[in-house]
């Protein structure tokens, strides 16, 4: 019995370059109302990863970390917007839902840095990633869908990055 499940990509990326083509590939994808959420301790590479995504994604602005400021609005030529949302310095999920995630899913996509600090307020549907330093060049990521959406995007990324289903 394999260790993954079909709902599950396990990647090991060998370089910042690389987890950065892999958000870009995840970026392309994502539409309005998408959550993705990330978890990783400080050094993982979660910004780095966003980078990629936003860029995917078409963004014309670029990425920085929002921790200070908590959350980045990234924009695209048609007018969509990506919201980057870092959760480290809120004190708890209440705190997260006065930022209003409900009016940032119809405005656009979500990405949450430290989204287990929220989990008990996100939809049960999302893509979670997380995001495990393996030494100064080597990151895991391990991508897992929550819903039958989320399951047909994990689909739709691993042909994308790997020919295969």
């Amino acid at each position: 019995m394999p260790i993954l499940d079909k709902n599950t990509l396990d990647f090991i990326s060998r370089s910042p370059e690389q987890s950065r083509r892999m958000g870009m590939r995840l970026g392309a994808m994502l539409q309005l109302g998408d959550i993705i959420c990330l978890q990783g301790d400080l050094g993982a590479g979660k910004t780095t990863f966003v980078q990629g995504l936003a860029q995917g994604w078409g963004s014309l602005d670029p990425v920085t970390s929002p921790t200070f400021i908590i959350v980045n609005i990234y924009r695209r030529p048609d007018e969509k917007q990506l919201f980057h949302l870092d959760t480290y310095r809120l004190e708890s999920a209440a705190e997260a839902e006065m930022l209003d995630l409900d009016e940032m899913l119809t405005s656009g996509a979500l990405v949450i840095e430290w989204a287990e600090r929220i989990e008990s307020i996100l939809p049960a549907e999302r893509l979670w990633i997380n995001l495990e330093y393996i030494d100064e060049e080597q990151r895991r990521l391990q991508i897992t869908a929550r819903g039958a959406y989320y399951q047909k995007m994990i689909e739709k990324l691993r042909k994308s990055a790997f020919g295969v289903n």
